[in-house]
């Protein structure tokens, strides 16, 4: 019997594996009502098997159903049902639930009606990562961002205004309102749509190249600051990350802040699965490992070592022989620190200890290993 101790544990296994079945199951969910909403739209798939797809968008609009009144109910009971249902994710929800519903209660005819269904897409937003990241380099960036917008809709209502004074009264149904000039400004600006008005007058020629020229460059300042933001971001979690596995292992416990803030710019993390070879016999050494995370299995001639948490290894290539001298490979998923050999060996210039360290367990190694 389970000691008491290991319930909290089991419920929060538990809990997390229901989670992530219910998102498998709401992703699987949203692609099949796409495509059946896809399918629905086409007259010769809905003259074949159109009661199958009308029942398979139903069995998904029960399924977004039921579990917004389930994420309601418990909101109710926590005394958060307003605040649920005011929220982002309540909003979305509640429009999967009633968007399709509602328009078929109106008369909206049922092939119309199903389009509504297009809400379910918005079910995959929480579920990227890559959204909080985003969010957060627009907030960090957001001067600059702004910045760059005001340049755009100056150069938008100069270049329109211009060409409306210009080619107005040379073409008086694509020219003749600054509405009209606002259009061809915007497609010409973001250089989508050049083309398909084009000014005739050699000022308002001139007006348009320097509004394409504009746009690139408008463009190309939101790209470079969105890019650099994001790396940003990816650099400063990539650096949360290895610090905390980098503090985990028992090898760097002793060293200082600033040595252990060092060191982790130099390494990147990598996990790799169970029986997955991490080094093979003979290839050539550049880069040695940290065990931030689970366990090795060094195979050695007539017996095998088993190295856990905290424990390196991959050093002895770097310090003398070129060559692995041994094949090691994955016991269970482990978390691995790797440290390169430039990375190393500028390692060893600034921190001799550590490199003292890690040599003396280089030789006590290779001794096991001849004995």
């Amino acid at each position: 019997m389970a000691k008491p101790q290991h319930f909290p544990a089991l419920g929060a296994f538990l809990a997390a594996t229901a989670r992530r079945n219910l998102t498998r199951a709401t992703y699987l969910a949203v692609a099949l009502g796409m495509a059946a909403m896809v399918l629905l739209t086409m007259d010769s798939a809905y003259e074949v098997a159109g009661r199958g797809i009308i029942a398979l968008l139903w069995g998904c609009l029960a399924f977004f159903v039921a579990q917004w009144l389930a994420r309601v109910h418990k909101a109710a009971r926590l005394g958060r049902a307003a605040n649920y249902l005011l929220s982002g994710r309540g909003l979305l929800d509640t429009a999967s639930a009633l968007a399709v519903p509602a328009a078929l209660v109106a008369g909206v005819p049922p092939r119309a009606a199903w389009l509504l269904a297009v809400t379910w897409v918005g079910k995959v937003i929480p579920g990227i990562p890559g959204l909080r990241q985003l969010r957060r380099v627009m907030v960090v960036e957001s001067r600059s961002l702004l910045s760059v917008l005001a340049l755009f809709l100056i150069v938008l209502f100069f270049g329109s205004v211009a060409e409306y004074a210009l080619e107005h009264d040379e073409q008086p149904a694509t020219f003749g309102t600054i509405p009209s000039a606002l259009w061809w400004a915007v497609v010409t600006l973001t250089t989508t749509g050049y083309g398909d008005v084009v000014p005739i007058t050699p000022l308002g020629r001139l007006v348009a190249a320097a509004v394409m020229i504009s746009g690139l460059g408008v463009f190309g300042l939101w790209t470079g600051i969105l890019a650099t933001g994001f790396a940003a971001e990816t650099r400063r979690d990539n650096f949360l990350k290895t610090w905390e596995s980098v503090s985990r292992v028992p090898f760097f416990a002793s060293l200082g802040p600033s040595t252990i803030a060092d060191v982790t710019q130099m390494l990147r993390t990598i996990d790799l699965p169970p029986r997955t070879t991490v080094i093979r016999k003979g290839d050539p050494g550049d880069c040695m490992y940290f065990i931030a995370a689970g366990e090795v299995e060094v195979d050695l001639p007539g017996k095998k070592i088993r190295l856990g948490e905290g424990a390196f290894f991959g050093e002895m290539a770097l310090l003398g022989n070129n060559l692995r001298s041994a094949n090691i490979s994955t016991i269970q998923l482990s978390k691995l620190l790797v440290l390169d050999l430039v990375d190393f060996r500028v390692l060893m210039a600034r921190h001799p200890d550590l490199v003292q360290s890690i040599d003396a367990e280089a030789q006590r190694r290779a001794m096991e290993n001849r004995t």
